[in-house]
């Protein structure tokens, strides 16, 4: 699956102010709701309950929360540049900037771990990551993430 399969320009978010990991997911949340037609509530609840599981913050100021949603036949992708960094429990304990957020139907795990694998590597690639962290608009966000 490429990432402009369940990522769009109006699902990528530059310089958002983000005060707490709850806050930011609620922001994902709430993009993603209004992208699908699904209650914000209640995805902000599944990806809370996934955090509750352990923290997706993967390290280098990343975090990739994920969850399952019902009623639903189409994964979407959220990616939030945070402008400032904000703390994710992250396996390195620091604070999180970036953050590409997935939420896919039960019937699409294995499409799902693909993907986050997938974003997991490109987001580890140093110049993607620089890239990122300077891009000054959300068209330049998008396109740096689906360029690579």
């Amino acid at each position: 699956m490429q990432i402009s399969e369940v990522l769009t320009l109006d699902c990528t978010k530059s310089a958002v102010p983000c005060t707490s990991k709850k806050r930011a997911l609620e922001i994902i949340s709430e993009i993603a709701a209004q992208k699908t037609g699904q209650n914000s509530t209640e995805l902000f609840e599944c990806m809370l309950n996934r955090e509750k599981v352990g923290s997706t913050g993967i390290g280098n100021g990343i975090a990739i929360p994920h969850a399952r949603m019902q009623d639903s036949d189409k994964a979407i992708a959220v990616l939030l540049q945070c402008n400032e960094p904000v703390e994710f429990d992250s396996i390195d304990n620091r604070p999180v900037d970036l953050m590409f957020a997935l939420l896919v139907p039960d019937a699409q795990c294995k499409e799902h771990l693909k993907t986050l694998s997938c974003m997991a590597e490109r987001l580890n690639d140093k110049t993607v990551l620089k890239q990122l962290r300077k891009a000054q608009s959300d068209q330049e966000l998008y396109d740096i993430i689906v360029s690579h």
